[in-house]
């Protein structure tokens, strides 16, 4: 695996690998480094489809607003640099702010519509900040598939929406949430929890995993979505910022009354603080499945 710290140096590496290799596919994983068993099962997969997999950790200071934990957001690069390595990364890509934004950026990408709810309401500005330096770094790799996890399935839809409206040659590849034994996804804040709020965190896949038998037995989105608050509610540390089920990818809200029917796929999405960490996890549920066991 090769280190790369500058654009022109990640540019000259692929545009190589181009010419030397027509035919083969140039994965993407981007992220923002602290890089867990999540990270690691996305790597692998670009490992085993794409010829050249590129691994970016970059903390974008974009996507963290007034008073967020950018600059106690973890680092580690010589664990995450060993892990993507093992992993079978090729090229880790990992530039500094200044080679990221050399000046105030005048230009913001901003998805509308699937940004509105969720994270987008309770982190205004946030996902300006994604969708910029995801398109930025599109540019600079320019990847033939790109590797993101559903753990933050908001952020699937809106970079899914963007490469489209854009018209990105870019496959967007959504991998699978990756959990703990337990059931908690695995995030790179959990290192923040403390051992209480670590073993509370659980209510949060719980509560999702209970939203499909809710489902199942006829609850509308706003029903499902009261049982799945009250449920983390009763964890003594848990405080919600939101609770919602919505049709995906669209993230609109089911009309008054409305089931889950069949042809149809709904989200329910958390975000919960336990102390100063702020938990998401999601659970996609599929109209088709719901009928299929009525």
């Amino acid at each position: 695996m090769i280190l790369c710290t500058t654009i022109d140096e990640l540019r000259a590496y692929i545009r190589a690998y181009r010419t030397e290799h027509p035919d083969a596919l140039v994965g993407l994983v981007p992220t923002m480094g602290y890089l867990h068993e999540g990270h690691a099962s996305l790597i692998r997969r670009s490992a085993a489809e794409c010829g050249l997999t590129v691994v970016s950790l970059f903390v974008n200071p974009l996507q963290f607003g007034p008073g967020e934990d950018f600059d106690r957001y973890p680092r580690d690069p010589e664990r995450d640099a060993a892990l993507s390595a093992a992993a079978g990364a090729d090229v880790l890509f990992m530039p500094s702010v200044e080679e990221m934004y050399p000046r105030a950026s005048a230009t913001r990408v901003l998805v509308s519509g699937v940004t509105e709810r969720l994270c987008g309401a309770s982190r205004p500005g946030h996902f300006d900040g994604v969708g910029t330096v995801v398109s930025k770094l599109f540019h600079i790799v320019l990847p033939d598939r790109a590797y993101f996890g559903m753990k933050d399935a908001q952020q699937v839809a809106v970079i899914v929406t963007m490469t489209e409206d854009l018209n990105f040659p870019i496959e967007i590849v959504p991998c699978e949430t990756v959990r703990e034994a337990d059931g908690l996804a695995m995030s790179s804040r959990n290192v923040y929890l403390s051992e209480q709020e670590r073993r509370e965190a659980v209510v949060l896949s719980q509560a999702l995993s209970r939203a499909d038998g809710w489902l199942r037995e006829g609850l509308d989105a706003s029903e499902t979505t009261a049982r799945v608050r009250e449920h983390i509610g009763s964890a003594p540390l848990a405080d919600i910022d939101y609770v919602d089920v919505l049709r995906f990818p669209e993230l609109t809200e089911p009309a008054p009354g409305e089931r889950l029917a069949p042809g149809q796929r709904w989200i329910a999405a958390v975000a919960v603080r336990f102390g100063r960490t702020r938990l998401i996890d999601n659970r996609i549920f599929s109209g088709d499945e719901v009928a299929a066991h009525v």
